[in-house]
């Protein structure tokens, strides 16, 4: 690892952020709550084109939410502003217990940080550091020492199944163990919620059925609120619960879920 990930970490308050302690959900309590969402955009003749209509959703620790429907529904839009990516243009949002309307931009990003885990469809990998090096990295931002971070990353890449692979750059790695990584990396700064958008979208079959299965076990084990957006029904049946957003609405599925 080069010296300006060795080096990363400033803290917080030299520059210029106001950290924000949020409070510990107790157990039963959700670590992400979204009230009356909505979110509109202006479309290309000038008109409002509302995508969120006022969606509340709650998820507790341990629980395994799954969002289905049809393309251009805004199922990403919604994890965007679930996850304070985007802010709604009317609702409330609550992460780990602490409100987000009237953050800072700069206080909001370093809750985000410390409480939201992102999976992606694109694992987003820096190609020219390790698998360990890319999980290290929110660590090492955040100000951990270079050899907590080091642990930390270590254990949670063989808990995906990537103890050989710790040394390998994103070329060397399968796609399953790009993704896999990927989700390591989400994990590193110890989130209360983990967010993730199609995370399955571009591997095989058997590589698909193992990131499901982890993704399961991590709710489980890892006291997680997890969130995942797909089209996959396999990765659908193993959420406790299946909610299909359309027409801007979020209603309970028919897809089976808790499978």
């Amino acid at each position: 690892m080069n010296d300006t990930v060795e080096g990363g970490g400033a803290t917080l308050q030299a520059a210029g952020v106001t950290p924000v302690t949020a409070p510990a959900p107790r157990p039963g309590e959700p670590v992400l709550e979204g009230e009356g969402l909505v979110k509109e955009f202006r479309g290309g003749d000038g008109g409002i084109i509302r995508v969120l209509d006022h969606v509340s959703i709650a998820v507790r620790r341990g629980e395994m939410v799954a969002i289905v429907g049809e393309s251009g529904a805004g199922k990403s839009t919604l994890l965007h502003v679930l996850g304070a990516l985007e802010r709604p243009s009317a609702g409330r949002i609550r992460l780990a217990g602490q409100a987000v309307e009237g953050l800072t931009e700069g206080t909001l990003d370093a809750l985000r940080n410390r409480t939201v885990g992102f999976v992606f469809q694109f694992h987003h990998l820096l190609r020219e550091f390790s698998a360990l090096e890319n999980v290290m990295m929110p660590l090492r931002i955040a100000g951990e020492t270079l050899a907590s971070a080091r642990e930390r990353a270590g254990v949670l890449l063989e808990r995906v199944g990537l103890a050989s692979r710790l040394h390998h750059r994103p070329g060397a790695l399968s796609g399953g163990e790009q993704q896999r990584t990927a989700v390591a990396r989400a994990l590193a700064a110890r989130p209360s919620v983990l967010l993730a958008d199609e995370p399955s979208g571009n591997l095989d079959r058997y590589n698909a059925e193992a990131l499901h299965d982890l993704f399961a076990e991590l709710a489980r084990d890892q006291s997680l609120g997890l969130v995942v957006v797909t089209h996959n029904q396999s990765l659908a049946s193993r959420a406790d619960r299946v909610l299909s957003l359309g027409g801007g609405r979020l209603v309970q599925s028919d897809v089976h879920g808790g499978g």
